[in-house]
This record gives C-alpha cells, structure tokens and sequence, in this order.
C-alpha cells in the first residue's frame, strides 16, 4: 500500500513539472522579479524610463505579479495561488519596504495585491472544497447504487427462495402423515435442486441410532447397509451429533472413510444437514450427486431451511398422531369412565355452585327416589336440612380453600318420601383449565348399617344396664344377707366362747379360728360387694369413685397412684358416670393384674361438651394390632370390653402401647 502511495505520488510530480502552465508561471514569475529590481538590474538605464515613469512602472510590476497569482490560482488551485502568494510577498516586501521612494505607496499595493491574491486562494479553496464535497458526494452515490444494485439482486434471489419455501411449506401442510410428508419433500428437493439421490434419517435418541425413513435414487441393498447407523458415526451420524451442515466432495477429508454403500453408488458430491425441531436435531437430510458439484452457500442455505420446514412438518405429524392416540384413549377412559359411573353401586353426582345437579347415576335413583332425568337440574337444597346443609357448606368452604378435610364423613340426605337416609360421602373439588367449576359426592348408603349398629348399641346399652342392675342386686344381697348372717354367726361365737366355761383351751382355739375366718369370709363378702357395685358412685360420683378406687389397689397391691383433674368439674347422668367408671375399673385393673404395673395415673380432662379420661402405667406393656378387633385373638378382652361402654357414649377409645414401655388408653366422648 506504502509502494501505490509512493509511486502515485511519483507520477503527480512528474505530471506536473510536464505542465506548460508551471513553466509559464516562472517564467512570469522571473519577468514580475525583473520589472520589480529594474534599478537594481540596470534596465532603467538601458530603456526610455524617466523619473515620472518610475512609479507607474513598480505599480505595472506588481500588478503582473498579482496576474501571476491569479494564473497559479487558476491553474494549481489552492496550494499553486498559496505558493505564488508568498512568493509574491518574498519578491515585493523588499523593494516595497527598502528601495522604493514612495514607501507608503509601495507598501499599500503589496498589501492590495496581498488582498487580492489571498481573496483568490480563499475563492478557490472554496470551490476546492465544494469539488471534493461534489467527488465524494457522487462516489457515495455510486456506492450506494452499487449496494442498491446488490440488495436487488439479493432481494430477487431470496424472493426466489421465499418462493420455494412457500411452495414447499404448502405441499408440506397439506397432510399429516408422515410418509406422504416425506415422498413430498423428497419430490421438491430434486426438483428444485436437481439432484440425484436423498437420504433422510430420523433420530431414535433412546437406541442412539439414525433409522432410514426415505432412501431415492439407490438401490433397495444399499438402503439396507445404510439404516440403522449410530449417532456419531459416518457422515450422517457426525451430524445428528453435532447438528452441524457438512458439505462432503470426492477429495474431501474423510471422503475415503465412507461407506462403502456410499463408495459403491459413485456418489462424488454430498450436502448433509440437521433436521432441528425447537432446537433439537430429530433427524438428518443428505443430497447427493453421481457427478462432481460445487454447492453453492445459497442452495446449502436453502436446503437447511427446508429441512428445518421438513422437521416441523413431521414434528406437527408426530405430535398429531400423538394427540389422536391420546384422544383415542381419553374416549375409551370416558366411555369405561360412563360406564362404571353408570353401574357404580355407590351414588354418585355433580353440581356447579350454585348447587344445581349436572349428573347423576342410577345409585342416585335408588338413594333419592328421584329417577335421573328429575335429578338433573334439581337443586341439592332439596335434600338437606338446615342442619346438614350447615355442614354441607363448611366442607364446600374448606375444599375451596385447600383444607384437609376427613372424608368421608357421614351427612343424611332426605329421600322424595319423606325418609332420612344416612350416608357416608366423599366430596371434591371440580376444575377446568385449573379453574373450579363446581363439585362431586360419592355417597355410600348405610341407612341399613346404621340401623342395624343403633339396634346393636341398644341390645348392648339392655344387657350393660341388665348386667349393672344384676350387679347392684348381688352386691345388696351380698351386703344384706349374707354379710349380716355372717356377721350375726361371728357374734354368736363370741357369745359361746364368753358363756360356756367348760371349753378347754383347744375348743377355744378352734372357735376363735373359726371366728377369724368368719371375719375374713366377711370382709371378701364386703369388698366384693363393692366391687360389683361400690355404693360411693351412686352416692358421691365419678370423682370420687376413682379416687377410692385409685387408693384401693395403692392399699391393697402397693401400686402407686396419682389423680389430675384438669377443667371444671361436673356431674353427669347416673348411667354415664357408671360406664365411665367401669372404663377405668377395667384400665387399671389390666395394669395391676396383668401388666404388673408399680405406677399407674389418671388424667380426667373436663369440658364444656365433653370428657376425656387418660389411664398410664409403667408395665410391661404390648404389641397393639393394627385393627382393634384382633384384641380378642390375643386374650385382651377387656379392652374389648371398654370399646363397647365407650360404644354406648358414642365415643372413641385409642390404646398406645409398646413391650416393655408400658400402656396408655385414653378415652373421649362428648357428653
């Protein structure tokens, strides 16, 4: 570039010392110098000049010498004028300011010469710089027809190209099957490209192979060696790799290493690019020809968009096929879905939120009374009472929310006759596009169980009360007669002894260990009598019932005992206290007898509506079942025993125990 510049420099200078006009100017130059030095010269003396010609002749030199001036202006532009200025000035100022006569005089035409001259450079770096704004103005404009040009030509090329891939994104979109997809693109591309032979591979990512869809313009043995390649390996396989275009030619890197399929079809030029769908390659496109081609970046470039139209038509076709399936199963799970909703033998049905039923089965019939075409449009309203339509609104609330509720819960819905049904329901939350639109109930009927369950806690509720009654008569009969009859023949023994003085002492010996086990025989007489029916609970209550009984087995089996009352105490109905107090009879009766406790407690919890009575022990505790009704496979009938008395309470009962931990059972029930 340093050479160009050099050397165009070199032909300027020599262009212009070429130029007549350079030559001219000095030449002028030299004749202004000698007009300006004519004294000094001797040329005043040589020609007819006298002294009133004297000025007129430095005046006429000085305008030559501002013609000079004017000349190199015109001539060589700026720099020229600029260079014969200060030559001017270099030739004038000395005689103007040293020789002249009329100093004054001098000096102002050197100085209106300056003016002029400098005028002149001024004028014609103007029009210098106008010149060249005007050169670049018009080289821009040339450029810019140039790149217009270009953009016409690339703008009728890729109009050419939209062309194409509308026509190719049309045939595309006229089917949704795979094959007819692929015999359509495969059909435009040679075409369209003009080529010989196609290939198209689909990835299966989960095998890591590419598998052969469509093989034109090879035989059907050769298509057989083709398919089934593994990603990463061949031509093809480096690009489902990579999902990079490669461009393959007879004497390209790696040409040798082809198949030799490939070798065998002569196949001289190739262009493999990624088939990508959302960035994921799915499969692989390879053009190729039996002669040597150069392909273009435009034909590489088209080929990759069709592929990537290709990928997304098969895309659409997979996802299509997809759906379909889906859709296909959804019918057959709603068709079985109807079906067992149809046949189930629990009632089930829907209803928005304004609580107008939207379907029912035929179990909702048989609940209802209603025949299904009357239940849909009837308003659930129409079964609940105010009661269990409170509840029914307090679940709605709480699924609404989010809330865990415990299902089922029981709710009675009233029948078309008038009749109460009892069911156990399980209810939830309707959502469309995650939005709730309402609710579904499954309801079990146990009307039946119910009655049969109350019948049962009345059978049991009798024979309790008959057990009860028949304890209080035992233990009146046992207090009454045979404690006093014993009692009576103790004190007769006594009498003998006191009355009679002939006995010797062995008879006495014998009378009083008659006597003492009379006493005896009289105290099991009482105590078992206050077992069966200790007189405190009728009389004082359940508090004090289970404090005498907590004192009882600390006398009497050295169990240490203690009582926590938490909340208010209060009375409860003779029949309530009885039960309660026969629960924990029997729970620290287990804890003496058969867990072989040394400290048992006692928590009574008063509250406003209901009760809870906790019993612990320190002994050596068990396995609890998983179902409290295999108590009795294992000899704890006496918990069996407190379920049915907490039964009667319509309460609950829950045993914690583990071996060698000891026992807890704790009792609830609202009162």
């Amino acid at each position: 570039m340093q050479h160009r510049t050099s050397a165009t420099k070199g032909e300027s200078s020599g262009l212009v010392w070429s130029n007549y006009h350079l030559w001219l100017i000095i030449f002028l130059f030299l004749i202004c110098v000698a007009v300006e030095y004519a004294d000094f010269l001797g040329l005043t003396s040589r020609l007819p000049i006298d002294s009133s010609l004297s000025k007129s002749w430095y005046t006429a030199g000085r305008l030559l010498f501002l013609l000079t001036i004017l000349h190199a202006t015109f001539i060589f532009r700026l720099n020229g004028g600029l260079i014969a200025l200060f030559s001017a000035l270099l030739a004038m100022l000395p005689q103007a300011i040293l020789f002249d006569q009329n100093k004054s005089g001098a000096v102002l035409e050197v100085v209106f010469v300056t003016l002029i001259g400098s005028a002149m450079c001024a004028w014609s770096g103007v029009r210098e710089r106008e010149r060249l704004r005007y050169r670049q103005l018009a080289a821009n404009l040339a450029a810019i027809q140039e790149k217009l040009q270009d953009n016409v030509m690339e703008a009728s090329l890729n109009a050419r190209r939209l062309a194409t891939i509308n026509s190719i994104s049309t045939a595309l979109s006229r089917s949704l099957d795979p094959k007819k997809i692929l015999d359509t693109a495969v059909g435009l591309l040679v075409e369209i490209m003009e080529i010989e032979i196609v290939l198209v591979y689909s990835c299966y990512e989960k095998a890591g192979k590419l598998v052969l869809m469509v093989a034109d313009g090879i035989p059907a043995e050769a298509a057989q060696e083709l398919d089934g390649i593994r990603v990463g390996e061949g031509f093809n396989g480096r690009v489902a790799e990579t999902g990079e275009v490669m461009v393959v030619g007879y004497d390209s890197e790696g040409a040798q290493s082809a198949p030799d399929a490939i070798k065998g079809m002569g196949i001289q030029s190739q262009v493999i690019v990624p088939m990508k769908s959302k960035g994921r390659v799915i499969g692989t496109i390879c053009v190729g020809m039996r002669n040597s081609r150069q392909f273009l970046p435009e034909e590489v470039d088209l080929l990759s968009t069709i592929a990537g139209q290709i990928a997304s038509a098969l895309e659409n076709a997979y996802l299509y096929d997809g759906a379909r399936r889906i859709a296909d199963k959804l019918y057959k799970s709603e068709r079985d879905y109807r079906s067992l909703f149809e046949n189930a033998h629990d009632a089930i049905w829907f209803h928005n939120f304004d609580g107008v039923m939207l379907a029912a089965n035929r179990a909702t019939q048989k609940l209802t009374g209603y025949d299904v075409e009357s239940l849909v449009g009837m308003n659930v309203l129409r079964f609940l009472s105010n009661n269990e339509l409170q509840l029914a609104r307090k679940v709605r609330q709480k699924l609404l929310a989010g809330e865990t509720i415990e299902q089922p819960y029981e709710q009675k819905l009233m029948r078309k006759d008038g009749t109460i049904a009892t069911v156990m329901l399980t209810s939830s939350l309707i959502t469309f596009d995650g939005q709730p639109v309402g609710f579904q109930h499954i309801a079990r009927d146990i009307t039946d169980e119910m009655r049969m369950q109350d019948n049962l806690r009345f059978y049991l509720q009798q024979i309790t009360q008959a057990q009860e009654e028949e304890r209080k008569r035992i233990a009146r009969e046992l207090h009454d007669d045979t404690a006093q009859s014993l009692f009576a023949i103790s004190r007769q023994i006594d009498n003998f002894m006191r009355s009679d003085s002939i006995l010797n002492e062995q008879q006495l010996a014998f009378l009083q260990e008659m006597r003492q086990r009379i006493g005896d025989a009289l105290q099991d007489v009482k105590r078992f009598s206050q077992d069966l029916r200790p007189p405190i609970i009728d009389d004082l209550g359940l508090l004090p019932a289970i404090q005498w009984l907590l004192k009882q087995i600390q006398d009497e089996h050295g169990v240490k005992s203690k009582l926590t009352v938490l909340g208010q105490e209060r009375r409860f109905t003779p029949e309530v206290e009885l039960i309660l107090f026969r629960i924990v009879q029997e729970a620290l009766s287990n804890a003496y007898r058969h867990a072989r406790a040394s400290k048992v407690e006692a928590v009574i919890e008063f509250a406003q509506s209901s009760i809870c009575i906790m019993v612990s022990d320190n002994g050596k505790g068990f396995k609890v079942p998983d179902n409290f009704g295999d108590l009795s496979r294992s000899g704890k009938l006496g918990l069996l025993g407190m379920q049915e008395r907490v039964s009667l309470l319509n309460g609950n009962i829950d045993v914690k125990s583990e071996p060698k931990k000891g026992t807890i059972v704790t009792v609830r029930a609202s009162i």
